[in-house]
């Protein structure tokens, strides 16, 4: 089983969610990650779907998606040839004798520091799934009270888009 990336343009309305979500769960395709949002036109949302299961069932879900009204565009996307990020926000338990270590590695991942109490520290941090996964394992051992992803958001590089036509 390999982790696949499916970017999608769809008409920003009621419903849509839920129809695009049925078709994977229908097929046994658990969703790893799902963003939604709208694109430059307030009409369309791009949908960025990670998902984990055979190329076979995946290229099968493409074609049913494609199919569907409110879908305007839909293709997997090329893991070499796409850029895919994340937001994290971690809130770490970071007393007066930890605080400046869980700064460190907050400033060897690039991540910026949002709030600071007398006993924790809360960090945003942006890139790619390998990288947050690293600063989560560097942060576990001063203990993580909160953790929120926002899930992957990826484009194709270059001038390669997905088309509304």
């Amino acid at each position: 089983m390999k982790q696949h990336v499916v970017s999608a343009l769809v008409e920003n309305r009621a419903g849509t969610l839920s129809r695009v979500s049925g078709l994977f769960s229908r097929r046994g395709f658990n969703i790893d990650s799902l963003t939604v949002g709208e694109t430059e036109d307030r009409s369309i949302s791009r949908m960025t779907i990670a998902v984990t299961g055979e190329d076979s069932v995946l290229e099968q879900i493409i074609k049913q998606l494609g199919k569907l009204v409110d879908v305007i565009a839909v293709r997997e996307l090329d893991p070499l040839s796409c850029i895919r990020r994340e937001i994290m926000l971690i809130k770490v338990d970071a007393d007066e004798k930890t605080r400046a270590a869980v700064l460190e590695i907050a400033g060897i991942f690039r991540s910026r520091v949002i709030d600071v109490s007398l006993s924790t520290i809360t960090i945003e941090a942006t890139g790619d799934i390998e990288k947050l996964d690293g600063l989560l394992l560097l942060l576990r051992p001063y203990g993580i009270l909160e953790l929120a992803r926002t899930g992957l958001v990826a484009l194709e590089r270059g001038s390669l888009v997905l088309s509304l036509t």
